[in-house]
């Protein structure tokens, strides 16, 4: 364990968190909503630091990411625990499981982030904000050897941590799950606003991509679409949008998204974005990259296999174009 950051002590031995927007106020001897910070003679510590729990060299489009790096791996670790309860949750049994995972050094993950080609590391599988001390210290170690740092995040997090954290952050997928409001609170038990904030501060920062989980009748209306869109485009219209779809898991029995709804997503948001995606489903050219300028292939995915021959570093072979990717 390791004396949380961004926290303060409160009377009768309360501690009052301040890493996320559940800003838990937490009794001794009782753990946040993220059951991972937990209060001890009126000290919070993080009981995730230095415990991992998967290790893993991914395709970096398994995070997904489409325009950082295309077709290398990339070493991936998680632990447990999350600031949000999505009814959803596909990776529901990590989040939720008591182990206390391998002990770790962060010296030690630095040394495995070139291993097999990996171009660095990717903190995934659980919320890795709520890891935030240790995710912090190995970002620095990481970066000090030449390699990428990248998160895989629900977004939900203070500004001052992000601000934190950032610098050292070289990409980041973030999910919006919704645009509306009661969907984040029913449905993951958090809130939309901070999630935004994170998304527009991170887009100045680093290189991001959005993925957007489409589950019917719950946020895959027109109206809902629409308004994803529109934020995104506000970002910038060469900002990856990932669809992606959904199938039953954990406490959620809705029926998987039809491909049909996937493609409806699509083709609302390539009126407005230079690089859509569909993700979970087999579509023919929903995971190709075009160029804005000249339409013409420029990368080319058959699930993880990726072949970039249409580009050139970042510019299309055939017109020049410069293309939004980091290569």
């Amino acid at each position: 364990m390791k004396e949380a950051d961004f926290y303060e002590r409160l009377e009768g031995g309360k501690v009052h968190c301040h890493l996320c927007p559940q800003e838990c106020k937490i009794a001794d001897g009782k753990e946040g909503f993220c059951r991972v910070r937990t209060n001890r003679d009126g000290v919070l510590y993080s009981e995730n630091y230095g415990r991992i729990l998967a290790a893993s060299v991914d395709p970096i489009e398994k995070k997904p990411l489409y325009h950082f790096h295309p077709g290398k791996p990339i070493m991936s670790i998680g632990t447990r625990g999350c600031n949000q309860r999505c009814d959803f949750c596909q990776n529901w049994e990590m989040i939720e499981t008591d182990s206390e995972g391998t002990p770790v050094t962060s010296d030690e993950v630095a040394a495995m982030a070139d291993r097999n080609g990996s171009i660095g590391i990717a903190y995934t599988y659980n919320e890795p904000m709520i890891w935030f001390e240790f995710v912090l210290e190995c970002t620095r170690k990481v970066r000090a050897r030449g390699l990428k740092n990248v998160l895989v995040t629900n977004g939900s997090v203070n500004p001052d941590p992000l601000v934190r954290l950032l610098p050292h952050v070289d990409a980041m997928n973030i999910d919006l799950k919704s645009m509306d409001p009661e969907f984040y609170r029913k449905i993951c038990k958090s809130k939309l606003d901070p999630v935004l904030e994170t998304i527009r501060a991170a887009k100045v920062s680093c290189h991001i991509e959005i993925t957007n989980l489409v589950i019917p009748t719950l946020n895959d209306s027109e109206e809902l679409i629409g308004e994803l869109v529109d934020f995104v485009a506000r970002l910038g219209r060469e900002t990856p949008l990932h669809f992606s779809a959904y199938y039953p898991c954990y406490k959620m029995t809705i029926e998987r998204t039809p491909v049909s709804t996937l493609r409806r997503a699509y083709e609302l948001a390539r009126k407005k974005l230079d690089y859509v995606y569909i993700g979970n489903a087999r579509t023919e050219d929903a995971c190709v990259s075009y160029c804005p300028n000249c339409g013409q292939p420029a990368v080319e995915r058959n699930g993880y296999d990726t072949n970039a021959d249409g580009m050139d570093g970042d510019k299309c072979i055939n017109c020049g174009n410069t293309m939004a990717f980091v290569v």
